[in-house]
């Protein structure tokens, strides 16, 4: 390990140069998550950064000697050293009767209603929205570190029927149009990043055939995760955000339900900022959840009961 001298110093970790942005990332999750363990705090770090060996593992041991070396300079202050040991294997969800396709659901939501979300609780509840999200989402199930929610689809009526899946989670931290529609700096987006929340799954179970079903839950969802997110997590996020490959859909649900269409991604990973990690660009959507979003967002009022 050494440090690199230059216009912008970094360090080198397990044969991988940081820089000092990407270092003041690594510190925000640690701040921000002070409840995750050393290895979930890896975990997420290791995906949003995309730091990852030739075979496409994580580099778990990687990373904690970055967390451990900038605890020894004092730039973080790491948890307490638990007595388990991490799956490091994927764990593999197989199939069950209980997510087999059902006889189709067709008509409209005034035929069904209420629709309702329902915040996924309790490990028999998360194993079975997990199974539905790998079995018929066309990206599958992977497992959401930091702050997140899940949540059911459901009809009111009785019996409740189960119609489709969401997750909320961290939102992006390299996305150039958003930060330029925001209007923060660098130092803003450091501080306040995790008022904005990532809709990084919707699924509508593909034998539930309801038109406007899609807008429906997400005009719900727009309203019930601020106080969903405030209980679990202590604030209120003030922005959404998702992403919509454009090879797929056209994102036609969230224009529905108002969202605000930016452009497209640069086509990089999560947090990369050097087009190391190349993807397929994607269709970019926000929704404000709060009228001062940029004034909250800019650090020019306060945030929301936090």
């Amino acid at each position: 390990m050494m440090e690199k001298q230059g216009k912008e110093p970094t360090m080198l970790i397990n044969g991988r140069w940081f820089s000092k942005q990407e270092l003041e990332d690594v510190k925000y999750i640690v701040k921000m998550f002070p409840n995750l363990s050393r290895y979930e705090l890896a975990q997420t770090i290791c995906e949003g950064l995309s730091w990852v060996a030739p075979n496409g593992k994580y580099k778990i041991h990687g990373c904690y000697q970055l967390l451990e070396k900038l605890e020894k300079q004092e730039n973080i202050i790491l948890p307490k050293k638990r007595n388990t040991i991490p799956k490091t294997k994927k764990q593999q969800i197989k199939p069950g009767e209980q997510t087999d396709a059902k006889p189709d659901i067709i008509g409209t939501v005034a035929d069904i209603a209420p629709i309702e979300l329902e915040i996924v609780m309790g490990q028999d509840n998360i194993r079975l929205w997990n199974e539905y999200v790998e079995r018929y989402h066309i990206l599958g199930y992977k497992r959401p570190f930091g702050a997140h929610q899940r949540y059911f689809i459901c009809s009111g009526n009785k019996p409740k029927e189960r119609l489709g899946c969401l997750l909320f989670s961290a939102s992006s931290w390299a996305l150039a149009e958003r930060d330029k529609w925001i209007g923060w700096t660098e130092e803003d987006r450091s501080q306040r990043l995790h008022l904005i929340v990532n809709n990084t799954r919707f699924l509508i179970f593909p034998w539930v055939k309801i038109k406007n079903l899609a807008s429906k839950a997400l005009s719900l969802a727009s309203k019930q995760l601020p106080t969903d997110w405030q209980k679990r997590y202590g604030f209120e996020p003030v922005l959404l955000e998702t992403f919509v490959d454009p090879k797929l859909y056209q994102g036609t649900c969230y224009k529905a339900a108002n969202w605000i269409y930016l452009g497209k991604t640069a086509g990089r990973g999560r947090m990369d900022r050097y087009r190391q990690y190349l993807s397929s660009p994607k269709l970019i959507y926000m929704y404000p959840l709060h009228q001062d979003f940029r004034a909250i967002l800019c650090g020019k009022v306060g945030v929301p009961n936090e």
